[in-house]
């Protein structure tokens, strides 16, 4: 209930009937027609009005291709491959009736030893998609392999070449071992069964001998770039006597990382002897052949750095007997030679002795038959000037009355010249027996 100047909940009641007419009057009019409705939504394309652009289109058909098919390999030979300035292969696949063009996107090829060759059958990954500048349906290939190895073997013989066009393949650059290392370094997963096999074959050989672990990724993606950088930092160390980079056995994938030109060059680089143990032994890699020595497993790798400690105790034991035999043989036979030559020298002495006896005599005898004393034994003299003592040795030299000096053999006598004859003796005074 409202009174004058209150709110009420409805309009007053003398104006109701008005309000009834105006609303009679309302129903009684025409009413406009409601619009249209559709039973089902509209779909693109399917009127004029719904037309879809050229882009729409394939946009559409790359959904519908790439949502229908999911990733698979497929099965074809290689036809019109091309390498694009931008790093991208772009190639067909074929077989007798159906070609398929393919790319492989240059962020994928990591994952592809090498590019294909003309011809060559290969198996590829990957998934259909719509090139959607020229509307075309392609197969984006993200792992790509040779039937066979051929992709593989591809890849490796093309690294060996270059690797052994730079000379690291030359056995000359052969380095020997060390036969007594003190540390090995080992550059290979740390969580892998190789260090372990390393570790227990070092142990059992040689206690004495330190192994340090370089840790690394063997397999995956970066593992190359893993491996190089530890080798680098071994060098860089250079502690190590011997380097072994390895890993145990695996699938051709699992061993892709050392078959990688660029950890086989960081082998070869390394200024520390290397070993290279990678797979079993029907597996060969690259840093196999630019390697110090090549072991089929980790474990002939251990043996191979590390001799036996009981081998070289055994080893030392017979040096020692050896060198004393030697010595005791030596000492004999110096003492045989000490008479021999002992003997020798006193011959030779006594004969050079003989040699310089005879002759000291002949010149004794010599200087003895010139001497004057000599002369004088054989009955001669030699007269002297009393006066001077001069040697008068012709009859010019005297003259009557000079007093002088006969040395004789024994003794002297003193004279003077009377008469001086001149003339050869034997004419002057012949012997007792012509007279």
């Amino acid at each position: 209930m409202t009174g004058p100047g209150r709110r009420g909940s409805g309009p007053p009641r003398d104006l109701l009937p008005d309000l009834f007419e105006l609303a009679g009057e309302r129903a009684r009019a025409p009413q406009p027609a409601p619009p249209p409705q559709r039973a089902e939504p509209i779909v693109p394309g399917e009127h004029p009005e719904s037309a879809l652009s050229i882009s729409g289109l394939v946009r559409t058909a790359k959904e519908v291709l790439e949502g229908a098919f999911f990733p698979l390999w497929v099965r074809g030979e290689v036809c019109d491959f091309k390498r694009h300035r931008s790093g991208h292969w772009y190639f067909s696949l074929r077989d007798e009736s159906a070609l398929v063009r393919c790319v492989v996107w240059s962020g994928d090829q990591f994952r592809i030893p090498a590019p294909p060759d003309e011809g060559m059958q290969v198996v590829a990954f990957g998934r259909l998609t719509v090139y959607t500048a020229r509307s075309e349906m392609q197969f984006a290939i993200a792992r790509l392999e040779g039937v066979g190895d051929g992709l593989w073997r591809k890849a490796l013989k093309a690294a060996a070449r270059r690797l052994k066009a730079d000379g690291l393949l030359a056995p000359e650059r052969k380095r020997p071992l060390p036969r007594f290392p003190r540390r090995v370094a080992v550059v290979t997963s740390p969580d892998g069964a190789a260090l372990r096999d390393i570790i227990s074959v070092v142990r059992r050989r040689c206690p004495l001998v330190e192994v340090v672990l370089c840790g690394a990724r063997v397999q995956g993606e970066g593992a190359p770039e893993a491996l190089v950088a530890a080798i680098e930092r071994v060098g860089r160390w250079g502690d190590a006597d011997v380097v072994i980079v390895g890993r145990g056995g695996g699938s051709r994938e699992d061993l892709s990382a050392f078959n990688d030109e660029r950890v086989a060059r960081a082998v070869a680089a390394c200024p520390i002897p290397t070993i290279s143990a990678v797979g079993h032994e029907v597996d060969i890699a690259l840093t196999d052949l630019v390697a110090d020595l090549r072991a089929p497993t980790p474990s002939a790798a251990a043996e191979a750095a590390v001799p036996v400690l009981a081998d070289l105790h055994a080893e030392l034991e017979g040096s020692r007997a050896a060198l004393r035999g030697a010595l005791a043989r030596r000492a004999t036979l110096a003492r045989r030679d000490l008479k021999l030559h002992t003997r020798r020298l006193t011959n030779a002495a006594v004969r050079a002795t003989e040699r310089r006896r005879g002759r000291w005599e002949h010149t004794a005898g010599r200087l003895h038959a010139l001497s004057p004393l000599a002369v004088l034994g054989r009955g001669y003299a030699v007269a002297r000037r009393e006066a001077d003592g001069r040697t008068l040795s012709d009859a010019a030299a005297f003259e009557p009355g000079l007093a002088f000096r006969l040395v004789l053999r024994d003794g002297i006598v003193r004279a003077r010249a009377d008469e001086i004859v001149p003339g050869m003796p034997d004419a002057v005074d012949p012997p007792p027996g012509e007279r």
